[in-house]
This record gives C-alpha cells, sequence and structure tokens, in this order.
C-alpha cells in the first residue's frame, strides 16, 4: 500500500518544522495545542471527528497508526494532464483576470472560484455558507494533484459551489493570508503543507483544516467529498460551536505569535550562549557520511551554514583553531556533496528545492528563486574562506543560471520553475522530474565516444541510478531513469581514462554542453515569472557579492559548461538592473512604500516585512560591493517605512504585515529561520550594518531597534536556538564591541578602485562594513557629511587624484593609508586584537 499524501504536507511534524520554517514560539505552541484540544473535546463526538478527519496528521496524543508505509510515492503527478487541457476550457470563473501564474492555473475549473477580497467575503455572507479556502503556489506538486482528482471534478465542483464559498489564493503572492492559516493548522493538528485547505466562516475565523485530501475515502481516512458533506452538516447543526471554536483560536494564536520583551534588551550572557548552543545542536544532527544537518528528506538550508561559518570565524579569532576547523569541515563536506548530488542541476546550474533521500541524490524538481539566492552566496562564503575554486565555481553555476533563465527583460528575477513537465512535446500528461532525467540509450546516443566516461563521471547505468537509498524511489518509479550524481572524484577518472585532469573536465563540460541543448527540446517546465521583492532581494545580495568575491578567483581559472566564465563586474550591472527594476515598478516614490509583487502590474499586496528586509539587506550588499550612494539612501528610506509600518515600539520587533488589512486575522512577529530566514533576523543584522554606517542618534537608534527587536525572541534563542540560527548570528553582532570598518577612497571608475574593493572583501568576515567615497563626487560627499561627517573628513584628508586609498578603522582607531590592494588583504587577515600592531 502506498502514501497518499503530499511530500508538501510532511509525514511528521519534526520534518515539517526543520523543512518549512512554519512554527510557533516553543513556549507557546503547547498552550496552543492544549486549548485547542479542549475546545475541540468540548463538542459532541460527532463534531470531534471532523478537525481530525481534515488533518494528515494525528493529534500529537493520539496513538493513531498509520494503516500504510510512510514513503510518499513521487511520481502520483504522471496522471496530470498539461495545464493547457484543463476541461478543454468549458469553464471559465473570476480567476481569470488575476494576475497570479497559480490563480490562473484554475481559471477553468468548475468550481466557481473567487480571489481573496471583499466580494467574496460579501457573498458568504449574503448566502450565510462557509467558506472553503484553498492556498497553494503554482509550481506545488500536490496542489497540481489536488486540482485534477477534486477541482476538476464536477462532481466536486458542485458540492462547493452548493454548499460554500470557495477562495484560492497563491502563497507566494499572499503569505499574510498563509500565514494565518497554516498557523492555525499547524497548532491544531501539529502539521501542515501546501496545498492548505481551510474552512472558515464568512466573518472568515477557522473552522477546520487540512492540506491535500483524496476525492474519495481511502485507507479508512475521508476523501474530499466525505469532508465536503461533514462539513455541510456541522455548519448546519453546530454552527455556534464552530464558530465560538474558531474565534476562540484566532484569539490564542494573536496573543502567543506577537510577544512583546520585558526589557529593553538580552542579558549579555545570552548572545554567546545561544551562538554556541546553536552550533552544537547543528553539530548533533550532522550527517559525516553524507553531510547536511538532519535525515531524510534533506533540505539545503543556507542559515544553518550561515551559523556554523559564523562560529568558527568567532572560534578562530579566540584561538580555538580545533572547532573553527570541526565546524568548517561539516560545513564544507556539507556544500560538496550537495554540490556532487542530484539535488544540484548539472546540466543548467542551480538547485532544486530538496533531496527525498539521505545522500542528496534524488530531489524534488522544483527550482526556487529563494534558494538559488541564498546558496550562491553561501558557496561564495566557502570561496572565500578556503580560496578553493570548486565553491566558486558552483556558486557561478547558480548565477549563471538565474542571468539565462530567470531573469526578464528588464532585469527582474522570477520566482520559480516547476518540477513536472511532458515528457514529449503535445503529451497530455506530465510527469516530476520528467525535464530532468536521462535514460542511458539516450545520453549514448548524444554522446557517442564519451559516453562511458561521462557514464561512469555520473553514475548512469541501464536499469537507472535511484538505487542509492530505500528512500530515492521507493515505489521504483525511476526504473530505467538516472538522476546525475558524482561519486567518484575526476582525478581518480582521468587517470583510469589516460588525461589530465583539464583535458578530462573539458570533456565532461562539452557533454553537459551537448545535454543541455538536448534537453531544450524538451518541453520545459512552467516557469512562475512572477516577481516577488524579498526574493530579488536576495539575489541582489548574491549577484552583488560575487562582483567582489569571485575576483579573488586564481588567474587563468579554467570554467566548463554550464558555467559560462562571466565577468565578475557583469553580475553587478545584472543586481542593479533588478533593484532598478524594483524602484521603478514596486516602489511608490510618494508613499515610500513597497508592492509585494509583480506579473504584468503590481499585486493588489502591500509590501509585507520580508519584503522590506530582504531588499534592504540586499541594498546594503549592493552599496558595499561597489554600487551607488544612491542605493544606500534607498536602504535608509526603506529602513524608515519599515519602522512606521511593522515596528512594534512598544513591545519591540517587527509584525509581519502592516494591520491594515482587516482580513487578515493575524500580525506575527516571525523568529524561524527556515527555507527563508525570518524578517525578524534580517532586519537585526540590517539595523547593525546600518549603525556602522552613520553616525549619531540615527546610529543610536538603529542600535536600540536591534537590541530591543532580540530582547523579544530571548526565550527562543536560549531554548532552541537551532531554530535561529540567522538571529543567534545576529546577536552576537550586536554585541561585538566595534565592528571593522574599511573605508576606500578614490575615484570609482579606475580599475585600482576595483582592485581595493575585491581586496576589501576578499576574506570572510560577517563583522566587516565596507565604505566606499569619491570626494569628487558631490552627491557621495554631501551625504556623508550629513550622516558621518568622520568618514567626509577621511575622504578630504587621503584623496589623491592618482591613487585610491584604502583605510581600516576599529575601536575609534584607524590604520595608516594603505594604496596597494595586497597591504589591504593583509592587514584585514589579521585577528582583531593584532590589527594595528
Amino acid at each position: 500500500m502506498q502514501f497518499p499524501f503530499p511530500r508538501e504536507a510532511n509525514t511528521t511534524t519534526l520534518v515539517f518544522f526543520r523543512s518549512f520554517g512554519h512554527s510557533i514560539h516553543s513556549h507557546s505552541l503547547p498552550t496552543i495545542l492544549s486549548m485547542l484540544h479542549r475546545i475541540t473535546h468540548s463538542s459532541s463526538p460527532s463534531l470531534l471527528l471532523l478537525p481530525r478527519l481534515l488533518s494528515h496528521q494525528p493529534f500529537p496524543s493520539s496513538n493513531f497508526k498509520f494503516p500504510f508505509p510512510l514513503s510518499p510515492k513521487r511520481l502520483t503527478l504522471n496522471l496530470i494532464p498539461m495545464a493547457s487541457s484543463h476541461s478543454l476550457h468549458n469553464h471559465i470563473n473570476r480567476l481569470a483576470s488575476e494576475q497570479s501564474p497559480y490563480l490562473l492555473q484554475h481559471a477553468h475549473n468548475p468550481v466557481d472560484w473567487y480571489p481573496w477580497g471583499e466580494e467574496a467575503f460579501a457573498e458568504a455572507r449574503r448566502r450565510d455558507v462557509p467558506i472553503f479556502l484553498s492556498i497553494g503556489y503554482s509550481t506545488c506538486h500536490w496542489c497540481h494533484v489536488m486540482e485534477v482528482e477534486s477541482f476538476e471534478d464536477a462532481a466536486v465542483a458542485k458540492l462547493l459551489n452548493d454548499w460554500f464559498v470557495s477562495i484560492k489564493v497563491d502563497r507566494e503572492e499572499r503569505p499574510d493570508v498563509d500565514k494565518v492559516y497554516m498557523t492555525y493548522v499547524q497548532a491544531l493538528y501539529g502539521g501542515g503543507g501546501w496545498p492548505l485547505s481551510v474552512f472558515l466562516s464568512p466573518d472568515l475565523k477557522p473552522l477546520m483544516g487540512g492540506t491535500y485530501f483524496p476525492p474519495d475515502d481511502k485507507y479508512g481516512r475521508p476523501g474530499f467529498k466525505t469532508i465536503l458533506r461533514k462539513v455541510k452538516q456541522a455548519w448546519d447543526s453546530k454552527r455556534d460551536m464552530l464558530i465560538k471554536s474558531g474565534a476562540f483560536a484566532i484569539e490564542q494564536l494573536s496573543e502567543a505569535m506577537s510577544a512583546s520583551a520585558d526589557t529593553d534588551k538580552l542579558p549579555d550572557e545570552v548572545p554567546a550562549d545561544a551562538l554556541r548552543l546553536c552550533s552544537e545542536q547543528l553539530s548533533g544532527s550532522y550527517d559525516p557520511k553524507f553531510g547536511g544537518f538532519g535525515s531524510a528528506p534533506k533540505f539545503p538550508r543556507p542559515v544553518e551554514i550561515n551559523l556554523m561559518l559564523y562560529h568558527s570565524k568567532k572560534l578562530e579569532e579566540t584561538g580555538k583553531l580545533d572547532g573553527a576547523n570541526g565546524s568548517q569541515k561539516m560545513v564544507f563536506f556539507s556544500l560538496q556533496c550537495m554540490a556532487k548530488g542530484g539535488i544540484h542541476d548539472h546540466i543548467g546550474g542551480g538547485f532544486h528545492r530538496y533531496s527525498v533521500d539521505e545522500c542528496w541524490h534524488v530531489p524534488h524538481f522544483e527550482k526556487m528563486l529563494y534558494d538559488q539566492g541564498q546558496l550562491a552566496n553561501v558557496y561564495l562564503d566557502a570561496f572565500s574562506i578556503t580560496k578553493d575554486n570548486f565553491y566558486s565555481y558552483i556558486s557561478r553555476g547558480i548565477l549563471d543560471y538565474l542571468k539565462r533563465d530567470m531573469i526578464g527583460p528588464e532585469g527582474e528575477i522570477f520566482s520559480a520553475e516547476d518540477a513536472d513537465s511532458a515528457e514529449t512535446e503535445g503529451a497530455a500528461r506530465k510527469k516530476e522530474g520528467a525535464f530532468y532525467i536521462w535514460e542511458r540509450k539516450e545520453v549514448q546516443d548524444i554522446l557517442g565516444e564519451h559516453a562511458a566516461l561521462f557514464e561512469e563521471h555520473y553514475y548512469i547505468k541501464q536499469s537507472g541510478n535511484c538505487d542509492l537509498s530505500e528512500m530515492s524511489d521507493p515505489h521504483n518509479e525511476f526504473k530505467e531513469k538516472n538522476v546525475l550524481i558524482e561519486r567518484k572524484e575526476p582525478s581518480g577518472l582521468a587517470s583510469k581514462y589516460g588525461m589530465s585532469v583539464e583535458t578530462y573536465q573539458e570533456i565532461l563540460g562539452e557533454c553537459r554542453r551537448k545535454l543541455f541543448e538536448a534537453r531544450s527540446r524538451r518541453p520545459k517546465p512552467h516557469l512562475d515569472d512572477k516577481v516577488i521583492v524579498s526574493w530579488n532581494g536576495l539575489a541582489v545580495s548574491s549577484f552583488a557579492r560575487s562582483s567582489k568575491i569571485l575576483k579573488g578567483e586564481a588567474e587563468g581559472s579554467k570554467f566548463y559548461f554550464p558555467v559560462v566564465g562571466t565577468e565578475p563586474k557583469e553580475y553587478l550591472k545584472i543586481a542593479e538592473k533588478a533593484a532598478f527594476f524594483i524602484r521603478k515598478h514596486l516602489y511608490d516614490v510618494e508613499t515610500r512604500r513597497l508592492y509585494h509583487s509583480f506579473r504584468r502590474s503590481p499585486s493588489k499586496a502591500p509590501g509585507f516585512l520580508d519584503d522590506y528586509a530582504f531588499l534592504i539587506s540586499g541594498l546594503l550588499d549592493l552599496y558595499e560591493f561597489g554600487g551607488g550612494i544612491s542605493w544606500l539612501l534607498w536602504a535608509i528610506e526603506l529602513q524608515e517605512t519599515q519602522d512606521a509600518l511593522f515596528l512594534d515600539k512598544a513591545g519591540g520587533g517587527y509584525f509581519n504585515n502592516t494591520g491594515e488589512d482587516s482580513s487578515v486575522l493575524l500580525r506575527v512577529k516571525e523568529d524561524h529561520d527556515g527555507a527563508e530566514p525570518s524578517g525578524n533576523s534580517v532586519s537585526a543584522i540590517n539595523l547593525i550594518r546600518l549603525a556602522s554606517m552613520v553616525s549619531g542618534s540615527k546610529a543610536e537608534n538603529y542600535k536600540r531597534n536591534a537590541e530591543h527587536l532580540l530582547a523579544v525572541f530571548e526565550k527562543r534563542l536560549k531554548d532552541m536556538a537551532m531554530a535561529v540560527p540567522l538571529m543567534c548570528c545576529a546577536a552576537d553582532m550586536l554585541r561585538v564591541p566595534s565592528r571593522k570598518q574599511v573605508v576606500v577612497v578614490g575615484g570609482r571608475t579606475s580599475e585600482e578602485f576595483e582592485n581595493m574593493l575585491a581586496a576589501a572583501h576578499a576574506l570572510y568576515d560577517p563583522n566587516r562594513t565596507v565604505i566606499h567615497i569619491d570626494p569628487s563626487n558631490k552627491e557621495e560627499m554631501e551625504f556623508w557629511e550629513v550622516n558621518n561627517n568622520n568618514v567626509s573628513l577621511m575622504a578630504k584628508n587621503n584623496y589623491d587624484v592618482n591613487k585610491v586609498v584604502a583605510l581600516v578603522c576599529q575601536n575609534f582607531t584607524c590604520s595608516p593609508p594603505l594604496t596597494d590592494p595586497s597591504s589591504l588583504e593583509a592587514l584585514l587577515s589579521k585577528k582583531p586584537s593584532s590589527l594595528f600592531t
């Protein structure tokens, strides 16, 4: 018997919390579970069954046993028709006028869908019926499954249309709405995922919910049609109790999710303790055989890498080299295993969402922009530490993939590529991974004389290679299919084939190019061309940072397809173009507010905390790595708006939304650093960085807000540090007595200026701020005269029209002027205690 439920809705609570980042404060979860459990058990037996029937997880206290294996069937999507075949467009509903690719996918369902908004709410009130809310996203595998099985089914549509007002929400377009009801489902049932299926009262209070439901009863569990009937019966007979339960649930969640600080700052010992605890917890979950932290399914959670590298740097600075080396070895081995595994697209570059097995081999094939931006950065960090081109090559592969496939005509960066596609042009069915997998004969036909070499390098077999783990392909659905994975070292194989490593790599690159060309003729996965501000901010950061860090590659470094050897400075142009797009299309200059997303036009949704925080972070990197002063000015402007819209001035920290939309029932102070870092963690680091650039009352205000923010999450930092690794880093950054400042003075257009700026960024140091100033630029001088006169004085006193000068400052002391990039790099390599000795 096969497990029928989605990988998007994970099979264990632990995996869900680690993987998707939807968790609530550790101290509040037991309270909420207890309260909601008591509510549901205070009603009649018939009502009591409903929430349990609607969950794909038993209550945490239940001893319910699944009557089937807990290994999800991976290619159920071979039953999914192409989107263009949706009911031959016999139906059209209100979603046809929306911009979201996900909503447009459902525009021809027979379900009378509404988008989220007052029209739908008013209709529910007028008819006095409950709302069925379905939340997903365009590249969600099991959202597609539920659409075909239920939402395209006329019988299901009739039940929904007769008894409910049905609303469809794109979680990427409205993360605030998703957060409310995902939090409810998590709190009540201990887990969740997408598609998210929730029943609401006409005033939007949650009544019950779950994730994916098969259309018919299976394995002793109810199908979607049964659930609809039971919800209808409960609404007719137990309405008051349902509504009271929903209202109480929201009240309790609101209280638990909007914590306030008891003090204005963390106790002195908390930052160091949290950093150490998080490192210890991650080290305890480390997989020494295959790399990574935790067990299968394995997700690349870059914030874990951020924490381990940050902590290793701290240990190194205090002379604890064994601990530092141990942390680095775990990180580097994990990054190597990920890059060699099937989660990495060897043919086209970039990374898939996650691996279903422990060895990073067989992935869930969708590609998300937020993964690419963060992973490019951690590979850049690894290169900064090791100077090993292995890491810069992987980072380049990610960026070149984005540059080639994910950037629009005005520089905007798209959101995602689907996991599913047709095997052949015109096929009526989609399969997961069809675009990326290979049969051995196909490889032999394309590669000819080099096929044997390529097959051995990437473990290609006639029978298929998804056999490295019992979790890779438990239902034998990849029979005779191969997901490329590197299991042997190139040096050994080059020797076996009697050639140099360089020749061997050249052949591999040419083979990958041929397979890329062949793959390009296949039907492509769906591209979600929505532009999301927060995710673009993550990508802007990686493109900007690469423009200087990659200048550290050894002269004459060679690159092989899919890496194309882009000049590093070109990556800065891509970062600037993406930022220009947001400024032009997603920013209101008069109100100084962001919109959240764009597709043909800005979305109705306003910018959320993550949009401001991630974009500010990207803009600070854009400035520090060589962009103009206008990016720093805009970052400061956006921080002011963020403080006005989201800051809890009394309680500390930032809410996830403005609170201006009455249809969004929760304002949450997010702290969990999951697949994406939390807006509060990123904001804390932004505030610390800004405080190190400006002076006076503005700097003090930034620092005060950062201190107050971190105090809100004191209990989280002390009790569950592994849930907030980036916040652990932020807390430690704040306690650093004085950040290292590098001030580069000179003409911006010169090659010497570029080289000096590259030297300033050559070494890994998250507690360093780089300021560059061209004294001949009036706008720059005026900015620094107003915001930090010390910088403007340094510029005036050290300006030489024929030279570029760098100064390193810390603890109110600056080095003598340096005019040679290698001297600057040597000085920055010293420990803080010996910086000026």
